[in-house]
């Protein structure tokens, strides 16, 4: 039997679709039919890779008849927006993260889906990489205990990445609390498989140039007593892929000068408007853009330890290390086929099989809980105990 392919329509033609291009392409039960970006260049391009239509506007996307679902990677403040009109015509979602600014934002996208009778799926994050899913496996045998605590780090280029001004604006989704920490938090929840008690963090914006979060500290507690603690710093001086054998976070060989490299092109421009014209030649659309390769290992999110009872588990783009009562052993992984393909199997299984997605609409609003809550802890320099959602009904 042929099995169902997914005509699929994006609603934003910048970087993270860039991004998500490799996997999109390769996947064979997807298909690229539509898009819609405020770019005459991008649509351009977008129609001549894949003789699909393009729209100026998401409304005329989430209107065409052959969308079956759209994939919402417009900019973070038009996510609710977007994702709330594409559930509206009946689409299925899938969403970048964050999922949005706010928790109500991500509660209407949420009862929209449930309206519309359709599946919203929130990703990528880095909780869809296979090492973590195996890590959680192992979890799950009972083989090494209960997990007690886990340590994630990362320290990257992230703020002197070309950004268009408001992505340096945190009332507008700027910063790493937005944008890396879905990761992070993400991934210590699947890895934990129980709900965050509370929150404790401290954020750092050091460069008045840049005035936005460019790092944090977080200590997370869970209800069932384990503890996560995540460090990120994206102010591009240490380098954390040299503790994953500079393997990027993309999967791909890394470059131990790219730092250097990130900071030299930042600093050749002499305004935000020249900043925005670099940034404009690094996504779909751009002259001399081209789609970035496909992983060659599997992606990953810095370093990350495991601890359970009885052993700590080290997920690495390769595989799994594995550091119990008995010793030291290596769980390998296989290279992925398609990069991202667990993100876009989730949504097609969610769609064409039944299959309840684990990173629903739920999922993706728990994930904000959390990262708000670790940017008021350190606004008000106190714990943050959140609170179950009382409406059932989303």
């Amino acid at each position: 039997m042929t099995e169902k392919v997914l005509r699929l329509g994006v609603a934003g033609l910048g970087k993270a679709f860039m991004l998500m291009l490799p996997g999109l392409i390769a996947h064979p039960r997807v298909k690229l039919v539509a898009a819609a970006d405020p770019r005459p260049e991008a649509r351009a391009r977008f129609a001549a890779d894949f003789g699909a239509k393009t729209y100026a506007d998401v409304a005329e996307l989430a209107g065409d008849p052959d969308v079956q679902a759209i994939y919402v990677a417009s900019p973070h403040e038009f996510h609710a927006g977007h994702a709330c009109m594409a559930a509206s015509h009946g689409k299925h979602v899938l969403v970048e993260k964050p999922m949005a600014l706010t928790v109500a934002e991500c509660a209407a996208m949420t009862r929209a889906a449930r309206e519309g009778g359709v599946h919203i799926v929130v990703g990528h994050s880095h909780s869809f990489d296979a090492p973590i899913a195996r890590a959680r496996a192992l979890i799950d045998s009972g083989e090494f205990g209960r997990l007690r605590m886990i340590t994630a780090l990362n320290f990257t280029d992230f703020l002197y990445r070309p950004r268009r001004p408001e992505e340096l604006r945190t009332e507008s989704g700027g910063g790493v609390i937005y944008n890396q920490a879905p990761h992070h938090v993400d991934v210590v929840r699947l890895l934990a498989g129980a709900p965050v008690k509370s929150v404790r963090a401290l954020t750092g914006s050091w460069d008045a140039a840049r005035p936005t979060e460019g790092a944090y500290s977080a200590l997370l507690t869970f209800e069932d007593g384990a503890f996560a603690s995540l460090t990120y710093s994206g102010y591009a001086h240490f380098d954390s892929d040299e503790f994953m054998d500079w393997i990027a976070e993309s999967g791909s060989p890394k470059s131990p000068n790219h730092f250097a490299t990130t900071r030299a092109h930042l600093g050749k421009t002499q305004s935000s408007a020249d900043e925005r014209t670099l940034k404009q030649t690094q996504i779909y659309g751009s002259a001399s853009q081209a789609a970035p390769p496909g992983e060659r290992w599997h992606q990953q999110f810095g370093p990350l330890i495991v601890s359970c009872t009885h052993a700590d588990l080290r997920p690495t783009p390769k595989g799994v290390v594995i550091h119990s009562d008995s010793g030291r052993r290596f769980e390998p992984i296989a290279p992925p086929a398609i990069p991202r393909q667990a993100v876009l199997d989730e949504l097609i299984a969610a769609i064409f099989d039944g299959v309840p997605p684990l990173h629903d609409g739920r999922w993706g609003m728990a994930t904000m809980e959390v990262c708000l809550a670790m940017l008021q802890s350190a606004r008000e320099g106190r714990e943050i105990v959140l609170e179950r959602p009382t409406d059932m009904s989303l």
